[in-house]
């Protein structure tokens, strides 16, 4: 039979089931968000409704049979899509709401199949048209091909399952919270001018690109969660996660970083390696590595999160790289306030802090000392006004050699690994510059006075 005769995988039940079971159960929006889009729905009524039942999440309003109505009557699309009858009808042939996850991936597999076949087209007209480029056109059905895995459901994996893969590194033997008060950052200078991350408080870590930033979050959270037992969501919209576990496990275990990579170990530090996995897997950290998402996407991840047991702090890595509320599109400033507000109704919302990344602009570097203040933060729409808490970081040694220092300032030590953590802005106490020793081959800022001692494990 010819492809062109075959009908496209469809399966309209699975469709009708997702779309009731949203409008019987409030928590299966949670559960299907990030594996349906609107385009998976092959019937085109399915696709309006389903879009309607994700601008009531965004709105933070209730989805059933009513809301969902009154939604589609408000586009203009409620008869097209079938009616209220439509709506009535779907609920009431609903096997059970309890498997809409199930219901969610047939139309998820569905989708890709079809766009599979898409690709596949375009390949077989590549290879009729021909031409002297060959490589060109294998490339390029290659990008078609590996475009549909990026299609695939991402969410939150737990730190535990991203050390696993070390216990297979070479020269390695395999061995046999919530509701907190404030959390900690686990610096002492820090916390005792912060005194500690407020619930609800948005908390801004801004710097030029390679100064820390995504170190000094992943430390906050590892001493969160390992010295509290807090529970920790990252959204990593820049690294992906096995990056961040093996930065994690560097400053935990104090092995290089890139030895660590390379697997290249003494036997001493297999023991601390070891040893740090333990630690590590116990904690409760969830890493989201998913790029580019948008403040409804993570608020929606994050409240699924927070349902099964309450978080206690949320990391976005970083706010520059997220995508502004569907629909805004005035202008990157409008888009950076639409996130900001977003994520600090989020930190209300939950009632735990949130600390977002913030990469500040080239304003640093065109005036001497490069030492960033609250005004370059204003060409980054409302930032400064919606966080309760910014930070800045800021290293002289990269800006300065050690013999340029030298030639500035003969009687001082050259500030190699100094970071200073500036609290330029804090809504409910002082603000000043505290220090941090920043070990970069551990990607692990310390206590700039106390040094973690390295223990060894027999």
């Amino acid at each position: 039979m010819v492809i062109a005769e075959r009908l496209p995988p469809f399966d309209v039940e699975a469709e009708e089931a997702v779309l009731a079971s949203l409008m019987v159960d409030e928590d299966a929006i949670y559960k299907v968000h990030s594996i349906v889009r609107p385009e998976d729905f092959q019937r085109e009524q399915n696709r309006w409704t389903y879009e309607a039942c994700r601008a009531l999440l965004e709105r933070d309003e209730p989805v059933n049979q009513i809301t969902v109505a009154h939604e589609l009557a408000r586009r203009g699309r409620l008869e097209e899509a079938g009616g209220p009858g439509f709506l009535s009808r779907i609920v009431a042939e609903l096997p059970t709401p309890i498997g809409v996850e199930h219901y969610a991936r047939i139309v998820q597999r569905d989708s890709i199949y079809r766009n599979l076949i898409f690709a596949s087209s375009q390949i077989a007209n590549m290879a009729y048209e021909g031409g002297p480029r060959l490589e060109e056109v294998l490339s390029r059905a290659a990008e078609l091909i590996l475009s549909l895995r990026g299609e695939e459901y991402r969410d939150f994996v737990h730190i535990r399952q991203l050390l696993e893969q070390y216990l297979e590194a070479p020269g390695i033997d395999a061995v046999g919270a919530g509701l907190i008060g404030h959390i900690r950052t686990g610096f002492v200078d820090l916390d005792t001018l912060l005194g500690g991350l407020k619930r609800s408080d948005l908390i801004l870590v801004a710097a030029r690109p390679s100064l820390g930033k995504t170190s000094l979050a992943l430390n906050i959270a590892r001493n969160a969660a390992i010295g509290q037992g807090a529970r920790v969501a990252i959204f990593s919209l820049e690294m992906a996660a096995e990056q961040l576990a093996q930065r994690l496990l560097a400053g935990e275990s104090g092995v290089d970083s890139t030895r660590l990579r390379l697997g290249e170990h003494t036997e001493a530090e297999e023991r601390r390696i070891m040893h740090a996995m333990g630690v590590l897997a116990d904690a409760e950290i969830y890493i989201d590595d998913t790029g580019f998402q948008r403040p409804a996407d993570i608020r929606t991840k994050a409240k699924r999160l927070h349902r099964e047991r309450p978080l206690d702090l949320i990391i976005v890595d970083y706010l520059q790289l997220m995508q502004g509320p569907a629909g805004r599109s005035d202008s990157k400033v409008a888009e950076v306030t639409d996130i900001s507000r977003a994520l600090k109704q989020l930190a209300r919302e939950l009632d735990v802090p949130v600390i977002a990344c913030s990469q500040l602009s080239r304003a640093p570097e065109q005036r001497v000392p490069h030492i960033p203040m609250l005004s370059d933060l204003r060409e980054s729409g409302s930032l400064e006004q919606d966080a309760d808490v910014v930070v800045f970081i800021y290293r002289e040694d990269v800006y300065v050699t050690e013999e340029q220092w030298q030639g500035l300032h003969a009687d001082e030590p050259y500030p190699e690994g100094k970071a200073q953590i500036i609290v330029a802005k804090h809504r409910n106490g002082p603000t000043r510059t505290v220090h941090l020793r920043f070990r970069k081959n551990l990607t692990r800022f310390e206590d700039w006075e106390v040094l973690r001692p390295q223990t060894e494990y027999a």
